[in-house]
């Protein structure tokens, strides 16, 4: 037997039972927390609370609670409360140990397995509260029921006492208090009131007539927010499109429930061009989409051809209307409940239940066809803004026609301003936005060639909140925009055809600056948006002084709210004696030689960039709208609210 072999032979018989890890308890959750909450970043922490929250809203969909209270108490740790049916306390069967303490500590128990504890739930199933325990330092619950107060400790998942009555009580309803553990959220175990506030202000809107509030507790942010929305999922719409024009008063509303499968939806049109369709799935934002957005898209499509025919609004020698015409100035959110939801797609928020197309097809089309016959007025309305869509939607092909023809909208054919970079990996490849000649020259003789690509624009792009696609087509500079990003636009926009995975925009950090970046990201955010999603755009950080010894700058400064006090400590360390720095004031990258911009703004090891990100695509929209849109009333209260009045320095 030669060497080798006897070597293979020896390892293979090291490989024996012995080497077999069996993990106890909790401890596979604290070995490998991404498995069971996605990640340890502040993603993952936020997603604890989800998981507490979600088994206080089952029990608000099972209809025994109508009240819940979020805490982010001094420490930041978390408490909720609710004023459910209460976890129950007696002995579980399979275990010998008290429900409550099985629900906290062994995983996939809980009421949500078939048992008839919920005939629907959203969050992990069963496997959060034991997950939450585990993964936090301390965890205590406090269940009111049968008048009396049940209490239980626990640390890092492990039972510190036993169940114990500690009091009396007229109410019901389960308290659960957790400190994350900082061992396991090494990045931050800090919790973002606004963060929290969104996710339960959205529930607020999915669960018609529940309230829920959330206050933060904490020394000098001590505030609260309730929601309360009777309206539910129309009140959701309303929201959406508080500072648009709306072609009819009211929106749409339609409930409805097949096979065990609740559907609702709630849809307004608006006098502007953006489709907006948010869907959720057991209170779960479906991102991707799903078999449920399928059965309403091909409901809405048929039933308003199938109205516009009969009603002879369109003609025989017409062309039915596409999905994309009846979409457009759309709001819309649909809402379905579902005992065994399943969930696919790369980030596991799309909903794949085959049976859901049809259900939701069906009762959605029965509701909407009524909803036109009875309100001919508005029917005629919806179906003439599809014609108009239709039309702009034709006159846009043609003008993408010859748009190719003219300048190419294929990556063969790149804009002859871009200078692009010479690697071909868009993960390494970076491409700067610059705003004007002076600073795109500086940027491109500072850059480094191989992965930074340089596009300068002039003056301010198209406001594409207010443009038609033929209008945003005909724009050179946008036309730039999509031929260097190689992604396409529109229905074919492809982010996998990306040439680079970082776009940065680099403006002036002036108010014309800050209003061309405006611009620039309405239009990412409109025909863009999987690149923002994708997490490749970026504002670059300029400084707005240098401070300078002699002809030596010795340190930046950058914008923001402290920047005058940074100043002065700067100023302060380079004084000697009767020797004083000056300073040099950045009113814009064009007065920035190539040097001096790729050591503070391009440089990867000492630039400051902000990456942009959507956590909330609904207020997202809000703001857009706001800023960009038609109406001027909900601008300047925006402005009056938010400015900042300073001393100009012009």
């Amino acid at each position: 037997m030669t060497e080798e072999n006897k070597n293979l032979e020896a390892l293979a018989q090291e490989y024996d039972a012995s080497q077999i890890q069996v993990l106890e308890g909790l401890e596979a959750v604290r070995m490998r927390p991404g498995m069971y909450i996605g990640s340890t970043s502040k993603e993952g922490l936020h997603h604890l609370v989800w998981e507490i929250v979600d088994n206080s809203i089952d029990e608000a969909l099972a209809g025994f609670a109508s009240q819940i209270d979020v805490f982010i108490e001094p420490d930041n740790s978390i408490t909720v409360v609710d004023d459910g049916r209460g976890i129950p306390v007696d002995i579980q069967e399979k275990t010998g140990r008290p429900a409550v303490e099985t629900v906290f500590t062994v995983l996939h128990a809980g009421g949500k397995f078939g048992g008839g504890g919920y005939k629907v739930s959203g969050g992990l199933h069963g496997v959060g509260s034991s997950v939450v325990n585990a993964l936090s330092t301390q965890l205590d619950v406090r269940v009111h029921k049968n008048g009396q107060i049940h209490y239980q400790e626990y640390r890092r998942g492990v039972v510190v006492d036993d169940l114990e009555v500690i009091g009396k009580t007229d109410r019901t309803g389960t308290t659960v208090h957790f400190t994350p553990d900082p061992e396991i959220f090494t990045e931050t175990t800090e919790y973002d009131f606004f963060k929290l506030a969104k996710r339960i202000q959205e529930l607020a809107f999915l669960n018609k007539g529940l309230k829920i509030s959330i206050s933060d507790k904490r020394e000098g942010h001590e505030q609260r927010k309730d929601f309360h929305y009777e309206g539910g999922i129309t009140s959701y719409v309303e929201y959406i499109n508080e500072n648009k024009d709306v072609i009819f008063e009211h929106p749409i509303y339609t409930d409805g429930e097949m096979d065990g499968i609740s559907v609702e939806v709630a849809m307004q049109y608006t006098t502007g061009y953006h489709e907006t369709v948010m869907s959720f799935a057991n209170n779960i934002h479906t991102h991707e989409g799903g078999t449920h957005e399928q059965g309403f898209r091909t409901a809405l499509t048929r039933v308003v051809n199938d109205y516009a025919r009969s009603n002879n609004i369109l003609k025989e020698k017409d062309d039915n209307l596409t999905g994309e015409d009846v979409r457009e100035g759309l709001t819309a959110v649909i809402s379905v409940k579902h005992p065994n939801p399943q969930f696919e797609g790369q980030t596991k928020t799309k909903l794949g239940n085959s049976e859901v197309v049809k259900i939701t097809n069906r009762l959605f089309s029965d509701a909407f066809q009524r909803f036109l016959l009875e309100n001919p007025q508005t029917a005629r309305k919806i179906v003439e803004k599809g014609i108009l869509a239709s039309k702009a939607r034709i006159a846009a092909k043609r003008a993408r026609e010859v748009t190719r023809k003219k300048s190419g909208l294929e990556i063969s054919n790149l804009p002859g301003k871009l200078a692009d970079c010479s690697s071909n990996n868009a993960e390494m490849n970076e491409l700067f936005i610059v705003e004007g000649d002076s600073a795109g020259g500086s940027a491109k003789s500072g850059r480094n060639r191989e992965y930074q690509a340089i596009l300068p624009i002039r003056g301010k792009i198209l406001n594409v909140e207010k443009a038609t696609m033929d209008k945003i087509l005909a724009n050179e500079e946008i036309r730039s925009l999509f031929t260097a990003m190689g992604t396409g636009f529109g229905a074919d926009f492809d982010v996998s055809k990306a040439r680079y995975q970082k776009l940065v925009i680099m403006t002036d950090a002036d108010v014309d600056g800050a209003h061309i970046r405006t611009l620039l990201l309405t239009l990412i955010y409109r025909f863009m948006r999987p690149v923002l999603e994708a997490g490749y755009v970026y504002i670059a950080q300029p400084p707005i002084y240098g401070v300078k010894v002699g002809s030596e700058i010795k340190e930046y400064i950058q914008p923001g709210a402290d920047q005058e006090t940074q100043l002065q400590e700067a100023l302060a360390r380079y004084t000697v004696g009767r020797s004083k720095p000056t300073v040099q004031r950045y009113k814009g990258l064009g007065e920035m030689d190539d040097h001096q911009l790729w050591e503070t703004t391009m440089d990867p090891e000492r630039r400051l960039m902000a990456r942009v990100s959507v956590d909330d695509a609904a207020e997202a929209d809000k703001i857009f709208d706001m800023l960009m849109g038609d109406k001027v009333e909900p601008r300047r209260e925006f402005i009056e609210e938010n400015a900042v009045y300073s001393t100009l320095d012009i």
